[in-house]
């Protein structure tokens, strides 16, 4: 089957690429010579564009769709996570249904849920929250609603939403890179002493489920995919950047301050039409100072997804 995946130069769309090019024939929606070189790294082949000028005739032949490609820096204008998160789906839905694709995966995330408050015991049934004031949040949000809108198998197309929390391991271009930059400029502290708990996902398991997702799962649906148990963010984090060779250090504020201080600085560098983010965002503040435990039991018992890794068998390869 052939395969047209976005994002296919990143972290997630790298690792879904290599990994479904075993058995399919993928091409990867590419913006530039270098991620042409990455994506056929890994098995794929570019096509050359970007979500605000994707077209049926560039999925010409394509039987799925993966999509992973989203804007998810941690400052930047509301309109530029829009622009990716919520137009540049909704282009690529109708692309993908025009060229005559018959399954949709879409890489959501728990933030799609998230406003500020603590995420215990998160399933399925939980609400969105297209209101919320973090951008990231809101956007990815409004792209489910999309994705679950453009499901219509009466015509031969399912889509089908994946959320993962807090993805890591190896090739990871994001968490482990901010956090330790962060580190060694001496910028990095811990809210709450990082007692919150948190879920994760290891690549290698969303991975599991975007191959199981291809053919399993009720259309229209989203599952969230976890590694298993949570564990303390500290614990995680601590053990995952000292498979980097970084030593976090003990500093530490509550997190009602550092919530506060967020609230307070955030509107005034969004004011100032700043470009360099505050020290901390608000929606940073937030993240790290709460509670983020979810439920795979709608994935385990739907998509027959299980965990190819635990938390502490990526952790000993990373450290070996």
């Amino acid at each position: 089957m052939k395969i047209f995946v976005t994002g296919g130069s990143g972290f997630v769309g790298g690792a879904a690429i290599a990994a479904l090019a075993r058995a399919h024939e993928i091409a990867a929606l590419s913006r530039s010579a270098a991620s042409d070189a990455a994506i056929a790294s890994k098995g794929g082949a570019p096509v050359r564009g970007d979500l605000q000028t994707v077209s049926p005739e560039m999925l010409k032949g394509t039987g799925a769709v993966v999509h992973c490609a989203a804007f998810v820096e941690e400052w930047g204008p509301y309109d530029s996570f829009y622009a990716v998160n919520v137009t540049g789906t909704e282009r690529l839905l109708a692309a993908a249904k025009a060229a005559g694709a018959w399954r949709f995966i879409h890489i959501g995330t728990e933030a799609a849920l998230f406003h500020g408050q603590p995420m215990v015991d998160i399933d399925e049934t939980c609400p969105l929250a297209p209101r919320s004031p973090f951008p990231y949040s809101r956007t990815k949000a409004l792209a489910e609603m999309a994705v679950a809108k453009a499901n219509d198998p009466a015509q031969g197309f399912e889509t089908i939403i994946l959320r993962p929390r807090m993805i890591w391991g190896e090739g990871d271009k994001t968490l482990l890179p901010a956090v330790k930059a962060m580190a060694e400029a001496g910028r990095f502290l811990w809210v709450d002493g990082g007692a919150a708990m948190t879920s994760t996902t290891h690549i290698d398991n969303l991975v599991a489920a975007i191959v199981l997702a291809l053919t399993e799962g009720r259309a229209g649906e989203a599952y969230f995919v976890v590694d298993g148990p949570p564990v303390r963010f500290r614990d995680f984090l601590t053990r995952y950047l000292a498979g980097a060779g970084v030593t976090l250090p003990e500093k530490s504020l509550p997190g009602p301050v550092v919530r506060l201080v967020a609230n307070l600085v955030e509107p005034l560098y969004r004011f100032a039409g700043s470009k360099t983010p505050p020290p901390v965002t608000r929606f940073t503040a937030h993240l790290m100072s709460r509670d983020c435990i979810i439920r795979d039991d709608k994935a385990r018992a739907e998509l027959g997804y299980r965990p190819a890794v635990t938390l502490d068998e990526g952790l000993a390869r990373l450290a070996a």
